[in-house]
């Protein structure tokens, strides 16, 4: 009988570093693959005429919009709301930053992103850039963006585009965090870039 109960406990404490050692093993590995960041690399050009890349998304939460400056009502509506929702979160402008991406590099150079971001906020960013390097940024962010001319029997005259209409949240590692929508309830927008910021 004390044969068993040796053998039992014995089996016992082998079961039990196995297990510890599958959790510490489980643990190791969360800690070596991180999440990457969201979307892809790019080198594009700030609304100042400057380069900027993916790492302009680093360091602090950020809220990141695609549209273009054309656009008659969503893209002027969200970066207003977008400011004042800033203003509210992080007033002294130091823990959170934003940008705006057109999808719309053949009319939007960055000077005419400067003057129509700047109407609206002296806290957003406008970001342009060749077609094809946009092209390529819309894809790895996995933005919806489409030419629709305004006319079908002119497919090469005037146009407008349809594009995603939701402003993407990123954590400080450029890590995808959740989205704010357009017509978003102003409370649960503050609230969303409020756990944004807590996040880091």
């Amino acid at each position: 009988m004390k044969t068993f109960r040796i053998a039992v406990w014995v089996g016992v404490l082998i079961l039990a570093g196995f297990l510890g050692a599958v959790t510490l093993n489980l643990t190791k590995s969360k800690d070596v693959v991180a999440e990457p960041p969201f979307g892809v690399p790019f080198t594009l050009v700030s609304q100042n005429g400057q380069p900027i890349t993916e790492e302009a998304l680093r360091g602090k939460p950020t809220a990141l919009f695609f549209g273009f400056t054309h656009c008659p009502e969503v893209c002027p509506t969200t970066l207003f709301e977008l400011n004042g929702w800033m203003e509210k979160v992080d007033p002294k402008g130091d823990k959170l930053q934003a940008y705006f991406v057109t999808v719309d590099p053949e009319r939007d150079t960055p000077e005419i992103m400067k003057q129509y971001v700047s109407n609206v906020s002296k806290r957003i960013i406008g970001i342009s850039g060749s077609p094809d390097k946009i092209a390529e940024v819309i894809k790895g962010f996995r933005i919806l963006a489409k030419k629709v001319p305004l006319d079908e029997k002119d497919p090469n005259g005037d146009y407008t585009m349809d594009h995603f209409a939701s402003v993407l949240l990123l954590d400080s590692a450029g890590r995808f965090s959740g989205t704010i929508a357009y017509g978003e309830n102003p409370d649960t927008a503050v609230k969303k870039l409020e756990n944004l910021v807590n996040k880091g």
